[in-house]
């Protein structure tokens, strides 16, 4: 699939030569950080030397107050009190920081994740009435709630008191609880607004601690619950996420807590743990546990005290992945082979799959991994309790949960954002959707859209490439949504040895810069240029830098993200 490479505004010179010269910095990073906004000294010592003190106080946050007040009264009167979270990553480090914070200044504590199959997402009916029967006073939702209304109320009527704490869109009206924490909220004059749900629960820590004269330094442990949370939750590493991330990245690589630190092992990765790491390596443990099972064993590894009470539970949620991970080849391969075979989808704008035996909880990757081939809006679907239930994924800049809305008549529920949704229809409405789903689809979508962009931060020589230069670049990290790694552009490059073809659809080659000196690229996916580069054919390289260390010698590698050959 062909990328259209996008270069991102030019800034001027002037501006690259003034804050190349305050930084002493070459004028390409200068260039580089100045299109991220840092375009003087304070910003960039605040950028490169994020301080705990910068987090915002809590109590800005709309409601805080009354959800401190909350808490403390239940711990008064000794009532139980039940931490809900979602079984995603998000919702399971949330539980485990808020639950393992409450357990140490309240016994009367017990957590709550939903079964994704006999549940569902959020908050449900199933378990108001288990924590009526146990004799819970109060509820603290995490990750989830926001839209909880009619639960929320029927909660209430059951003598039940909420807490929510969510990062997601109120809907038109909020739920009857005693707090509503949600940065989203029109009326909440919070600075950030792009907390992830742990993120949410880590302020109500804060907030706690403040009125219970609780050094602050406490919460600081529970950052790399954090940290994990905004990886695997893909919100904008910036302002207060890239603190927190900062130093939630710290404590993972120094000292994590037993039950990551045992996933780290059993995922096998090696050197440092960054947010790559983690969104590939750690996060999909986790995710694991609820697609396959319930996610209760992801939050009781993440609660463990010990390594050796950790590592079953880490072994346990490793075996889930790896199940997790044939689940969804097979499915994927099932879902790439219906594409190919219907006749009537070679001008689809999106794509809707239905087969009633494909696995409920890998749907939403089997979407993803559709979208990499076929890149348009795309809805997998299959039959759970007698409905069709089904995840979405969407393109860069469609709004698939609005695609969604227009269909609604025809569904039972949905729910989301503009890039991820889930839905519920009955099964006789499918072919239905399908039609609806993919006019709505063609009238709302542009050509833009239905073309990958490759982001491209700025076009250099080879040789202006250094390891002075990376040095400086990999002090941007962490990187992520709102802070990507760099993507660098060279052009008119020639291989130096013929470029070799790796499990047939990777390609390995060497390229050596005008001034002599070799770099080693690596492209994932392109091995179909193979013969052009090795006849001499020159190209541009779309790539981003990486260290690459083999038997103790470390040297600069590109990871090539696309080519594109000069004739």
């Amino acid at each position: 699939m062909q990328k259209k490479w996008v270069f991102k505004d030019l800034p001027q010179d002037p501006e690259i030569n003034a804050l190349s010269t305050a930084l002493n910095i070459d004028r390409n990073l200068a260039a580089i950080l100045i299109q991220r906004g840092i375009d003087d000294f304070q910003k960039a010592k605040d950028f490169f030397r994020p301080s705990l003190q910068q987090l915002h106080d809590p109590f800005l946050m709309k409601d805080m107050e009354e959800a401190v007040t909350c808490v403390q009264e239940a711990m008064a009167q000794n009532h139980k009190i039940l931490v809900y979270g979602d079984y995603d990553v998000d919702g399971t480090t949330a539980v485990a920081l808020v639950y393992s914070f409450l357990r140490s200044q309240h016994q009367q504590v017990d957590f709550y994740v939903p079964d994704r199959y006999t549940e569902g997402y959020g908050l449900s009916a199933k378990a108001l009435d288990w924590a009526v029967e146990h004799e819970y006073k109060l509820i603290i939702t995490l990750d989830c709630g926001i839209k909880a209304v009619d639960l929320v109320a029927q909660g209430v009527a059951q003598g039940l008191n909420f807490i929510i704490c969510d990062h997601h869109l109120p809907g038109p009206q909020l739920p009857a609880a005693k707090a509503i924490l949600d940065p989203k909220r029109e009326d909440c004059a919070y600075p950030f607004n792009d907390l992830s749900g742990c993120g949410v629960g880590f302020k109500l820590v804060q907030a706690l601690c403040h009125k219970l004269n609780i050094p602050i330094e406490v919460t600081y442990d529970y950052l790399d619950l954090v940290a994990v949370s905004i990886a695997a939750d893909l919100v904008p590493i910036l302002g207060e996420n890239r603190i927190m991330a900062y130093y939630g990245l710290r404590i993972l690589n120094k000292k994590p807590r037993p039950g990551l630190g045992a996933l780290i092992e059993v995922s096998g990765l090696k050197g440092k743990v960054g947010i790559t790491e983690i969104v590939f390596g750690i996060a999909p443990r986790i995710n694991a546990a609820g697609r396959i099972e319930h996610a209760n064993s992801a939050v009781r590894l993440l609660l463990a005290q010990k390594r050796k009470e950790a590592e079953p539970w880490a072994h346990k949620v490793n075996e889930r992945n790896s199940t997790r991970k044939t689940v969804d080849t097979n499915i994927t391969r099932e879902a790439i082979q219906m594409i190919e075979q219907a006749e009537d989808t070679t001008d689809s704008k999106s794509t809707v799959l239905y087969k009633e035996d494909w696995h409920k909880g890998v749907i939403g990757i089997v979407a993803s991994r559709c979208i990499e081939k076929y890149y348009r809006p795309t809805i997998i679907l299959t039959e759970s309790q007698d409905k069709a239930t089904g995840s979405a994924r969407s393109v860069e800049g469609f709004d698939i949960y609005e695609a969604i809305a227009a269909c609604s008549d025809l569904l039972d529920a949905y729910g989301g954002h503009k890039y991820a949704a889930g839905l519920t229809m009955p099964l006789e409405k499918i072919p239905q959707f399908q039609r609806r789903f993919e006019e709505v689809v063609s009238a709302t979508i542009t050509e833009e859209m239905l073309t990958p962009v490759l982001e491209i931060d700025r076009c250099l020589e080879v040789d202006d490439i250094d390891r002075k230069f990376y040095n400086v670049l990999r002090q941007l990290a962490p990187f992520g949504p709102g802070n990507r790694t760099p993507v660098l552009v060279s052009k008119n490059l020639t291989a130096h040895s013929e470029a070799r073809v790796l499990k047939e659809e990777h390609l390995k080659f060497r390229i050596k810069s005008p001034k002599g000196r070799y770099f080693e690229g690596v492209a994932f996916g392109l091995a179909r240029y193979a013969d052009r580069i090795n006849a001499g054919t020159p190209f541009d390289l779309a790539y981003t830098l990486e260290v690459n260390e083999y038997r103790g010698a470390k040297s600069l590698q590109m990871m090539v993200k696309d080519i594109k050959l000069k004739q």
